[in-house]
């Protein structure tokens, strides 16, 4: 089972102006083949098929744990999508062409099918798919999967950055980069406890630390590339026998949280009446109100 929290890993911003094809960008790191749909369901599915969770339960509690940690990335990416397409369009007359910006975007699926909001798909369009997903029910072997999968995640946030420099985008990555980071960390040190060949002497990869990007500086001065929560208030704690010693690159202790982060408020999404979104007039509203309060 899953606890779910209103609340984002962090505070994203809310742009003075949007910006949709920094949205289109950014959708790759939510639905594409390295995006956080793919890290969530990859690790979902690995934990739920897990063989042998009670002799091999320090890797099964680390890949649990990491698993909750996804829906938060999704929810935090898909965030970040929504409030990039902030202000964009305008309410207004149906032949005034309120939506004419969707025209000169580089994804008009924004603004056709979705209300100008994130969607399963990566920055062409493409649907995100279940083929993205591997489960060899090999330890070792989805282990390497998952410390690969991770790097090129880290590779495509990296490049993003480097496309847009939106606020609420480069907020967004730079704590990705972050948690990112430490989900490769802690990979490579499950496959040394299972291999004992240390990967960690491989690392970071690309070659560039997250302190050359400022958005992902102020994280790892907290502290946050060092952490790997629980999320939970009393399962996965021997997730400690794996995450311990010291970061390889910051030489830094590693510390287990039980628990989840504080977070921050989820964004409040307004009415776009130009998109009939939510379609709810102040009529339905009222109408709503006395529905429920009948209700009581």
């Amino acid at each position: 089972m899953f606890k779910r929290i209103n609340r984002l890993p962090i505070y994203l911003p809310t742009p003075d102006h949007g910006d949709a094809n920094a949205a289109a960008a950014v959708q790759e790191l939510l639905g594409g083949k390295f995006g956080e749909m793919s890290t969530l369901n990859n690790y979902m599915y690995q934990s739920n098929n897990f063989r042998a969770k009670k002799k091999l339960k320090p890797f099964y509690d680390l890949v649990a744990s990491i698993t909750a940690e996804e829906f938060g990335h999704v929810e935090l990416v898909t965030s970040a999508i929504n409030l990039l397409t902030h202000g964009i369009s305008v309410p207004s007359s149906p032949d005034l062409t309120p939506l004419r910006t969707g025209l000169d975007s580089r994804n008009t699926y924004h603004f056709i099918a979705t209300a100008q909001n994130a969607f399963a798909g990566d920055s062409m369009g493409r649907p995100w798919s279940g083929d993205n997903v591997f489960n060899s029910g090999n330890l070792v072997l989805d282990l390497m999967h998952n410390l690969f999968l991770e790097i090129g995640a880290r590779t495509h946030k990296m490049r993003v950055y480097e496309m847009t420099d939106s606020p609420v985008a480069r907020e967004m990555i730079g704590y990705l980069l972050v948690r990112g980071g430490t989900h490769i960390v802690a990979y490579a040190k499950a496959l040394e406890i299972a291999t004992g060949v240390d990967l960690t002497k491989l690392l970071p990869v690309p070659d560039l630390s997250n302190t050359k990007f400022d958005y992902a500086r102020k994280f790892e001065e907290q502290g946050l590339g060092n952490v790997l929560y629980t999320w939970s208030d009393t399962d996965f704690q021997d997730i400690s026998l794996i995450w311990k010693g010291s970061h390889p690159e910051n030489g830094q202790p590693l510390r287990v949280i039980n628990g989840s982060p504080e977070g921050a408020p989820v964004p409040d999404l307004e009415e776009l009446p130009e998109e009939f979104a939510p379609g709810i007039s102040k009529d339905d509203y009222t109408m709503i109100a006395k529905r429920l309060l009948a209700q009581l």
